[in-house]
């Protein structure tokens, strides 16, 4: 209000002074009827300005009000609420209320896809499957899966997160749901709820914001697609200009490598550490290493035996499984981008392994070191312009079965080193819309190769939080 005024007055002495300031020497003196109608034109623009300047004022005034009201009905209604609750103002507080409003975001996929292989037939060759669907879609047409996310801060020490996932088959599940942490000292962040665990680099990131459409095959093997659970993490960011992440996470287990237990206390465990920095003035650069232990006790999975009948086999023991990450990003003229990205997985497993559990029921021992890797590379060549390559790669190890078993019976389980090859190229409109064609070889299944044809469409709707690194 103030430089409003001070404003108001500038203009006003400047024009007094143009109108009395005495003529320079030499020059010609207009007429007065050109002087007068100059003096008209001045005042009007005056009187132009006096009233937008009175309007503005206004508003700013009836918004320093409304913002009043606002505070004051929700300090009242936070004093009246059980045990100092914080609710929300009553109706007929639309200012109030919009002061609580959760921001909301809608992410919707679809997918057309042309499979050489059935996918109703897809196999991992060489290593247990996970209990959830990893492979590719169906044929033809089909939604991919969407997401809806509400998020807000709670107060000044939490805020929460929740986020509904929808996948192709229409089941819907909680895909997070966590209160976290605001402003604690010395960077510490703490988590508690269901999330996205922090361990590798993909794992964190919804799988809209991935380069690819689908997950590389370490992370199908490894991780069953993508690892969450129900529990607590705390991390810590280090105060200096590198950064560097530390953090620790356990839960409830149920999740593919692990298994339901019932039982107090912890089932899984994680910890990961991250380290990055700029490079230059247009490069940035982060490594990481995470490993994640469990317990899993009759984690099943269906296999045919040497006859060709169907059983259903299951694995008792511990599982730990090591993930190396590296990205760099480097950022070029003309809104050019290329970023390059990887991550090797290495899983030891011992334990016992049940063949046939509904009929023979034999029991014996069972170890298996299985690693795996991807290697990416996305070029932004023009604004809205992106190409990508990436190449996946599993080895199953030889697995040590105990003399119990006979290794003719799990064929699954045979040596194995499933590979595939992915191009894409997609365009963005802007940043709530992406369009992708993508093209690949799998060789996931022994002497069956899979030509894919993938087109994919992603947009969002609504509020979207800046993506993470």
């Amino acid at each position: 209000m103030q430089k409003i005024s001070i404003g108001l007055a500038a203009i006003g002495s400047a024009i007094l002074f143009a109108l009395t300031a005495p003529p320079v020497l030499g020059a010609t003196a207009p007429p007065a009827d050109e002087l007068q109608a100059l003096r008209d034109d001045i005042a009007q623009l005056k009187k132009s300005y006096e009233q937008r300047i009175a309007a503005l004022e206004a508003r700013v005034a009836q918004a320093e009000a409304v913002a009043r009201n606002a505070q004051t009905a929700t300090s009242g209604s936070a004093s009246n609420a059980p045990n100092g609750a914080t609710s929300a103002a009553p109706t007929g507080a639309p200012a109030s209320e919009a002061a609580f409003n959760p921001a909301l975001s809608l992410v919707l996929a679809g997918t057309y896809t042309r499979l050489s292989q059935d996918p109703n037939r897809y196999t991992l060759n060489g290593f247990i499957p996970a209990n959830s669907d990893v492979g590719p879609p169906r044929r033809t047409f089909g939604l991919g899966e969407s997401e809806l996310g509400i998020a807000a801060n709670i107060d000044q020490i939490l805020r929460g997160q929740f986020t509904l996932s929808v996948p192709a088959n229409g089941s819907a599940q909680v895909e997070e749901a966590f209160i976290q942490t605001l402003g604690l000292d010395d960077g510490v962040t703490l988590k508690a709820g269901r999330f996205y665990s922090g361990i590798g680099y993909l794992n964190g990131q919804h799988s809209h914001v991935w380069d690819f459409a689908d997950p590389p095959l370490a992370y199908s093997a490894f991780l069953g697609g993508q690892w969450k659970n129900d529990g607590i993490q705390a991390k810590w960011v280090a105060p200096t200009d590198l950064l560097l992440e530390v953090g620790g996470e356990i839960g409830a287990g149920g999740e593919f490598p692990s298994t339901d237990r019932n039982k107090n206390g912890s089932v899984v465990g994680a910890l990961f550490a991250h380290v990055g920095g700029d490079a230059g003035d247009s490069g940035s650069w982060r490594v990481g290493l995470s490993v994640l232990g469990a317990s899993p006790r009759d984690r099943g999975y269906d296999d045919v035996d040497s006859l060709g009948n169907g059983v259903s086999n299951s694995f008792s023991g511990r599982s730990r499984t090591w993930i190396a990450d590296a990205v760099w990003k480097q950022d070029f003229l003309y809104g050019r981008k290329l970023t390059v990205q990887g991550e090797y997985f290495r899983r030891r497993e011992t334990g016992t392994l049940t063949f046939d559990g509904s009929g023979a029921n034999l029991a014996g021992g069972y170890a298996a070191t299985q690693s795996g890797f991807y290697a990416q590379a996305v070029y932004q060549f023009l604004p809205r312009w992106r190409v990508g390559y990436r190449y996946d790669g599993l080895d199953s190890g030889q697995i040590r079965f105990g003399d119990t078993l006979n290794p003719a019976d799990l064929p699954l389980l045979a040596a194995y080193r499933p590979k595939r090859n992915t191009v894409m190229v997609d365009y963005s409109a802007s940043e709530f819309s992406r369009l992708r064609l993508q093209l690949a070889r799998d060789e996931s299944r022994r002497d069956l190769p899979d030509n894919q044809i993938w087109l994919q469409y992603i947009v969002s709707l609504g509020a979207h939080g800046a993506h993470r690194y």
